[in-house]
């Protein structure tokens, strides 16, 4: 299962408004999903755009941005939104989604055939949906090339970085335990501002290799009877009885592996920065509302 493309939003939109009322724009929203996507499972339904809007609501939205340009629907006033005639006519059950569409494809047909950019709603993309794919590529390399990177720095360097990339997603002060006879114990980091509790690391900058379970027990074996809480971290991964091990330990084990690693590295911004920031803008309705003018 799947969320709709926004262009599969075209009829249950024009369903919600065929009794012709005029209705809020959140609510329509709201309507939709209910009447047409609330049996989705709710993993799908919580996902979220880059900018952190609810997916389905953002492409329930461009939906009703396209049919509104196709003529299918108005905005009698600022917020709310109403069926035409048109999109009475083309909500009937004898019309087909792709007579809809080819309406309102015709938004995206410049007049001037030597200025402008037709894009094709062939492809299911929303504008939203080609912002989010394009970043998410551009994402997606970054962390590539960070556990490049990672798999390439000194071994006690490594270290480091955990501890740095620790202490900015808000733990307390770390200590570097010896680079020599640590006993499997890379770093101690305070789970609070305060050092009440402690937390071990173990850092493995492995390239190919997985963590297997004599590393975890021997980790968990190094871990003195202060703590019981522990963070394995490695560039690779861990196999199946690693896992098991760390899971059924009575210690708290949290496994990080090269992917879980540079998606927090990227979040927190541990070895990238950035390098360009893009506006998008929207009409400010309340600049034409307002006196000023």
């Amino acid at each position: 299962m799947e969320l709709p493309k926004f262009n599969d939003t075209f009829l249950p939109i024009l369903d919600v408004l065929k009794d012709g009322k005029i209705i809020k724009g959140r609510d329509l929203l709201r309507l939709v999903e209910e009447k047409y996507y609330s049996n989705l499972p709710e993993e799908l339904l919580q996902q979220t755009t880059k900018s952190g809007d609810r997916l389905i609501e953002n492409r329930i939205a461009w939906g009703k941005s396209y049919l509104k340009k196709g003529g299918l629907v108005h905005y009698p006033q600022r917020g709310f939104v109403q069926i035409t005639e048109k999109g009475k006519s083309a909500s009937a059950e004898s019309v087909s989604l792709e007579n809809i569409q080819s309406d309102v494809i015709t938004f995206y047909e410049p007049e001037n055939k030597t200025q402008g950019t037709k894009l094709p709603i062939e492809n299911s993309a929303s504008p939203q949906d080609l912002i989010d794919s394009g970043f998410g590529q551009i994402e997606q390399e970054i962390k590539d090339e960070l556990l490049l990177k990672l798999k390439e720095v000194d071994p006690y360097a490594f270290q480091k970085i955990i501890l740095i990339l620790l202490k900015k997603m808000g733990y307390g002060d770390f200590i570097e335990t010896s680079k020599s006879g640590d006993g499997g114990i890379d770093g101690i980091i305070n789970e609070d501002q305060l050092g009440l509790e402690k937390i071990y690391i173990q850092a493995k900058r492995y390239n190919e290799n997985k963590v297997r379970e004599t590393d975890i027990r021997n980790f968990i074996g190094a871990m003195s009877g202060d703590t019981r809480k522990g963070i394995f971290v490695t560039t690779s991964s861990f196999d199946e009885k690693a896992k098991n091990k760390a899971n059924n330990a009575h210690h708290t084990i949290i496994l990080l592996d090269g992917s879980k690693l540079v998606d927090l590295m990227h979040k927190y911004n541990v070895g990238v920065q950035t390098k360009n920031v893009y506006e998008v803008k929207a009409v400010d309705n309340d600049f034409f509302d307002s006196e000023e003018i």
